[in-house]
């Protein structure tokens, strides 16, 4: 087991980066990241656009981690920018793709299958800054399936590879 931090987390119930970047993001809350949420096991966040949603079952959390984010661009970028669901410090989590991972906040752990990269689009340029798309190649975090029910908080957790 890693000792690892959750920075972040963000559940937004709207698809707010669709369409062309040139015309900017959908207006929505300010801030849609939280202090908890619920993870479902096959379906997702709790509330968040792409909970249930049959697409999106294999790729319904996305994992970064913080220290991927292109600080030299844009000194503030976090989750609102990056629209990643949960920011870690502390382990490289773009490594773990095949894997199944847990991560525990203290509710008790909960197993993701670690499907994917999440490779950063054209609306990084955007909503972080010019050069952030190239800046996160290979860092732009991975897309998971829940295996388990559970809730993550903020501040420090374990994190494990279980399989994979």
């Amino acid at each position: 087991m890693t000792g690892v931090e959750v920075l972040q987390l963000l559940v937004s119930p709207a698809h707010r980066l669709a369409g062309r970047p040139s015309d900017g993001p959908a207006p929505g809350p300010p801030d849609e990241r939280v202090t908890r949420v619920e993870v479902r096991r096959g379906l997702g966040l709790v509330g968040d656009r792409y909970y249930g949603r049959p697409a999106h079952r294999n790729a319904s959390v996305t994992i970064m981690a913080a220290e991927k984010l292109p600080l030299d661009i844009a000194p503030d970028a976090d989750l609102r920018h990056t629209r990643r669901n949960i920011l870690l410090r502390g382990v490289d989590i773009d490594a773990c793709v095949g894997a199944t991972i847990s991560l525990d906040s203290g509710a008790g752990p909960v197993t993701f299958a670690v499907n994917r990269p999440a490779r950063p689009c054209a609306w990084m340029d955007v909503t972080i800054g010019p050069g952030a798309q190239r800046a996160l190649r290979g860092g732009g975090g991975v897309r998971c399936t829940p295996l388990s029910d559970g809730v993550l908080t903020l501040g420090p957790a374990t994190f494990e590879v279980v399989g994979g």
